[in-house]
């Protein structure tokens, strides 16, 4: 009989009343790669954090090794042996790797961190995972995939059994994800129970025994990978097979019929910049245009190129009948192009400023008066924006790090909507990331009437092709940095979305998705 390594049994988990996981069960048996697959929000992150100690179950349990755990500590989960590498590699650059493999557990003799012994075993542990670094190496000088690499030895150091692999390619070339692919076949062959976590059906397909799929917190979906046509697991994601177009609130409340000629608004021909292009994009006004594709695709480099944070190298970029040339935000600010990032915390918002200085930062000077600023002017269009927007609470002088992570959103998308900014493009690199289910639904309400009233032009990049059918009329696919596609009206679904973009995305050694 096979050993179970990893055992999840009705594993629930709410934030807010909002349920993040209900009932989820997985099974890994040792020696198996277990695929874990949903769209963003579908509950993969949570149950990431429960089984690394990070969030408590609120209830379920956990059993690792024939142990059985209600909840873990982040402590409990390394002792249990559980390791978990996730996208960003959570190594330190400044250290060897020997001293990153042994970072919290040092080998110490004669009360001094005996380091021969310890780059003498790591030595071991980087030829069981096949790295060509050495012990004495600067992490920080290594290649992505040689980090990722350091990072499973540390986890065979502590003699882990469940090993969590969270989009593991995402940041490699082809060539490391290819590497990476025998690593994990090898630890496969060592008797790991291996949790898979991917957008890419390719790398399930070459990878995966079985797969499990979530949606809204419950699974929905498992099976052996063998045996299952890649379009029957494109159908287990998107959740239905005959997936039906939604109408979006946009195309539910425009004026104007969506495929009725209008006025461009965004015109944008031939645009180069480092990673992606040329690329043709056109929204007109009222429009509200979605970039779907997979991590790497290009998304994001398109949006910040517009915006000035990335500078071009090639076409042109009109709003309206103005030709624009922003080589930094400033220039697209003033040419009506405003940019909501994904990373609102890093990019998009002064944490410990109040929620009112955070809304209006770009329009403090155009509501001075003769260079004073005009405190009730100020007060009256926060007022306003948070009504727009739905803010709660309306505590102007709270923190915005004090906000949930949906009312940080509707801060920095207020920033661009009130009544003291006219903007002509919106640009939203993956609008709801991070946000609940409700506060999702109040954004995209928010983002169609500013479409609809103010006749702007909204292009947004996402990775769910839940929300891209939710909020776009109509949706390019990019891949490898291109535009390679485009679905509307009846055709607009989730399963055409992942089909598309999964027959458009390069082979694994043609390079990173």
């Amino acid at each position: 009989m096979t050993e179970t390594n990893l055992r999840i049994t009705g594993l629930s988990k709410s934030f807010g009343g909002v349920q993040a996981l209900d009932g989820v069960d997985l099974t890994v048996p040792a020696g198996q790669v277990h695929a874990l697959l949903g769209h963003n929000g579908a509950g993969k992150s949570t149950l990431i954090k429960c089984l690394g100690g990070a969030f408590p179950p609120d209830a379920g349990t956990i059993e690792v090794g024939g142990a059985s755990y209600p909840r873990l500590s982040p402590r409990e989960s390394i002792a249990a042996g559980v390791a978990i590498i996730f996208q960003t590699p959570s190594v330190v650059d400044s250290l060897t790797v020997a001293e990153n493999i042994f970072l919290g557990q040092e080998w110490t003799r004669h009360g001094r961190i005996d380091r021969r012994a310890q780059e003498g075993v790591a030595a071991g542990l980087l030829q069981r995972v096949a790295a060509s670094c050495s012990p004495r190496d600067r992490v920080g000088e290594l290649p992505m995939g040689q980090r990722q690499l350091v990072e499973i030895a540390k986890a065979l150091s502590r003699s882990a059994s469940v090993l969590v692999l969270d989009e593991p390619t995402a940041a490699l070339s082809g060539a490391e994800s290819d590497a990476l692919a025998e690593r994990v076949e090898d630890l496969r062959a060592q008797g790991l129970a291996i949790v898979y976590v991917t957008h890419l059906l390719g790398e399930v397909e070459r990878l995966a025994d079985a797969v499990t799929v979530l949606r809204d917190g419950r699974v929905t979906h498992h099976s052996a990978v063998a045996g299952h046509t890649r379009r029957e697991l494109v159908e287990a994601i998107a959740g239905r097979a005959d997936a039906v177009h939604r109408d979006s609130p946009a195309a539910e409340s425009g004026d104007v019929p969506i495929g009725a000629p209008r006025a461009p608004r965004l015109t944008v021909d031939g645009l180069r910049g480092p990673g992606f292009g040329p690329v043709d994009v056109g929204v007109a006004e009222g429009e509200i245009v979605g970039l779907y594709g997979l991590i790497g695709s290009g998304r994001t480099r398109i949006l910040e190129t517009l915006f000035g944070r990335r500078r071009a190298t090639g076409g042109t970029v009109r709003v309206g009948d103005r030709a624009v040339t922003a080589t930094r935000p400033s220039d697209a600010l003033a040419a009506g192009i405003a940019l909501v990032p994904a990373d609102r915390r890093r990019q998009g918002l002064f944490p410990g400023l109040g929620a009112q200085d955070n809304a209006l930062l770009p329009t403090v000077r155009s509501l001075a008066r003769r260079g004073v600023r005009a405190l009730g002017a100020e007060r009256r269009v926060f007022g306003a924006l948070s009504d727009a927007v739905g803010l709660r609470p309306v505590r102007p002088r709270l923190p915005a790090v004090a906000f949930s992570g949906g009312n940080q959103q509707k801060l920095v998308l207020g920033r661009w909507i009130n009544e003291a900014r006219t903007v002509d493009v919106l640009l939203l690199d993956e609008p709801t990331q991070g946000v609940d289910v409700g506060a999702r639904q109040e954004i995209y309400q928010v983002v169609s009437s500013l479409a609809e009233q103010r006749s702007a032009a909204v292009l947004f990049a996402s990775s769910d092709p839940e929300e891209i059918v939710a909020l776009a009329h109509r949706c390019l696919i990019v891949s490898a940095g291109r535009v390679v596609g485009e679905l509307s009206g009846a055709e607009l679904t989730e399963a055409a979305l992942l089909s598309a973009v999964h027959d458009a995305s390069p082979a694994p050694s043609e390079g990173a998705v």
